[in-house]
């Protein structure tokens, strides 16, 4: 049926065609003698238009006119009929002539005819798709949440357009600080005024949501319109990404919440993608962790440069089932095999290296949750972290892997909790692996990632949910903050600089008040300051207030890519690696105090004792003081 009213479509819009050829004829005929046409000429006019009509209808025919749609007619579509009628209008005169049936055929009629078969042609086409749109969208101006929209450039163009399309949305107004744009229409919608004016106009026009159009606008920007939306008492809504509008992924209009990215995110990472390809292109590559929030974003990033296979290692049987779903559904080309297993488990890794013989091993496989490894989990914390590191590199190195890139973490430096603890020892054990290997070790340290399990902020965002109290450690305390996407892909460009044994770290921006962040996401919940209380519970075990990227006996070298370093640390001796090896691997389960108290032996840096956190507080007050 669908075929049929297409062809039936197609075969309305073809006569209606050769008929505007053949009126346009006889029009011209007519301009020509001022609606008089003389016995003479009429009879050459009739005769004539046997000819020129199917000169135009094999024409239309082979340059494909009836493929499109009247009701989305546009400027492709114009340009094809132009190149019709010329075409055409270039054949008529060559064919009268040839067949001598131009002797009484005035000269202006060969110019006025293909000038009126445009304007007939084009205006039907015109005329009905906006007969459509008035009729099939028109009603949308009428129907709908009213929505003021922030930004009247290239963004908010297509927006309101595509918006007019459906019902669930009713553009009032838009608003730009660019003055030369005020009082202009966009699509039949008013510039009202600058973004300043939000709050009169949303409450003159009764809006209870507004959507940021401006995707290729600074932070700031953003930040500021979002505070506006906040004192407003609208929802705030915005566009995609200008980098993913480009991309083709999203349009316009899949409008969506701010999110924290948006806010707090930085300038987009610089890749090497032509080095990557060459590095990852059919290649086979394991992933420890695969399932996990870095693990599973790797996947994501590597899957753009065509690996051969791509080996997930994951001991959570459901992120692993995660994963793989959305790798079917989102990457159906890029072959994965899904591998459970345990890092500590020497038989199973093994057993899955000498199957798949990936060229490269990224290790994000961790515990990392710093108050829970304090108390009851300090002994396996290091088990898993540094005996799993461990084995899992040697048996890279045995497998002649080419390259072993290991995940760390800022909490790896001078750490006052076990999970750092574990962290640089994992850096330490694969330093140390790298004076006798054919494998390139690299070790990528960077700081806490937006959204990642277990962070601050799907806790928040529950808490908000439930209407409060949030919950914060205390006042000052800052971390540092990137989003997955930007670690993971930074990840990958250490990976590909890396010679063998350096810890790159990644160029992390200023640190961030995690207040902050809690009263960025309670407004980004429309919610104003005050609306949820926030309340100090004091630092956990374990926890400082800043963070770190660098020990005291460390310092960097630049790379050159700006947003990664290599930290310049100690030396490791393969009898250190012995006597670690052998005090991990003593089957005795050892108690939380005695882990610390043993951890400071073979880790310097690490200290734990009591009112650690208000030393070093102080220590970097006076720092900032400085």
């Amino acid at each position: 049926m669908r075929l049929a009213n297409y062809n039936l479509r197609g075969l309305l819009a073809f006569l209606h065609d050769i008929a505007a050829v053949a009126a346009a004829w006889l029009l011209a005929f007519a301009f020509r003698f001022n609606l008089e046409v003389p016995d003479l000429f009429m009879q050459n006019m009739l005769q004539t238009a046997l000819l020129v009509v199917p000169i135009y209808a094999v024409i239309f025919l082979q340059l494909g006119l009836y493929r499109g749609m009247w009701r989305y007619a546009s400027l492709p579509d114009f340009e094809r009929i132009i190149l019709a009628i010329g075409l055409a209008a270039v054949l008529t005169p060559a064919a009268l002539l040839l067949l001598r049936l131009a002797l009484y055929l005035p000269r202006s009629v060969l110019v006025l005819h293909p000038i009126l078969v445009i304007l007939i042609m084009g205006g039907s086409r015109l005329a009905y798709r906006a007969w459509k749109e008035r009729w099939l969208y028109g009603k949308a101006r009428w129907l709908g949440e009213p929505v003021l929209v922030l930004g009247a450039g290239q963004a908010a163009v297509h927006l309101v357009k595509e918006l007019s399309r459906g019902h669930e949305w009713r553009v009032v107004g838009l608003l730009d600080d660019d003055p030369a744009k005020h009082q202009r229409l966009v699509q039949d919608v008013r510039v009202l005024g600058p973004l300043d004016d939000l709050r009169h106009w949303a409450g003159r026009l009764s809006v209870k949501y507004a959507i940021v159009a401006m995707p290729s606008t600074s932070r700031a920007v953003l930040r500021h319109a979002v505070d506006l939306c906040t004192v407003a008492g609208v929802n705030v809504l915005t566009v995609p990404s200008f980098g993913d509008l480009v991309s083709g992924r999203v349009t316009v209009s899949q409008i969506r919440s701010v999110e924290l990215d948006d806010l707090l995110g930085r300038d987009p990472v610089t890749l090497d993608n032509a080095g990557l390809h060459e590095w990852l292109d059919e290649r086979v590559i394991m992933i420890s962790g695969g399932g996990g929030s870095i693990g599973s974003e790797l996947c994501r990033q590597i899957a753009r440069y065509r690996p051969r296979l791509l080996v997930l290692f994951e001991h959570n049987e459901f992120a692993l089932y995660r994963i793989e779903q959305e790798f079917s559904e989102a990457f159906p080309d890029t072959p994965i095999a899904c591998m459970i297993g345990d890092v500590k488990n020497r038989a199973r890794v093994e057993q899955v290296l000498r199957r798949y013989a990936p060229s490269v091993v990224f290790h994000a496989a961790a515990y990392k949750h710093v108050p829970l490894m304090e108390h009851g989990n300090s002994w396996e914390a290091l088990q898993n972290n540094v005996i799993g590191t461990y084995t899992l590199a040697r048996a890279a190195l045995e497998n002649a892997i080419d390259e072993f890139v290991l995940i760390s973490t800022d909490k790896a430096v001078n750490p006052t909790n076990v999970m750092g603890a574990s962290k640089r020892l994992a850096e330490m054990v694969c330093q140390a692996l790298q004076q006798s290997s054919g494998t390139r070790f690299v070790m990528v340290r960077f700081g806490n990632v937006l959204g990642s399990a277990g962070s601050v902020i799907p806790r928040f965002r529950e808490q908000i949910a439930k209407g409060g109290p949030i919950t914060v450690t205390h006042p000052e305390v800052m971390r540092y903050f990137m989003s997955i996407p930007e670690a993971s892909q930074l990840v990958l460009q250490a990976g590909l600089m890396g010679e063998g044994g350096e810890i790159f770290v990644l160029e992390m921006g200023e640190p961030i008040k995690i207040v902050d962040l809690a009263n960025t996401l309670i407004r980004l919940s429309g919610f104003n300051d005050g609306d949820i209380d926030i309340i100090y519970t004091g630092l956990r075990p374990g926890e400082k207030l800043f963070e770190e990227l660098l020990a005291d006996d460390e310092n960097t070298m630049p790379t050159p890519h700006p947003k990664l370093r290599i930290a310049r640390a100690r030396a490791i001796e393969m009898q250190w690696l012995a006597g670690l090896l052998a005090w991990l691997s003593d089957p005795k389960l050892y108690g939380d105090e005695q882990v610390k108290s043993d951890l400071a032996a073979w880790l310097p840096e690490y200290c734990d004792a009591p009112g650690i956190n208000d030393n070093y507080t102080e220590r970097r007050a006076g720092e900032r003081a400085v």
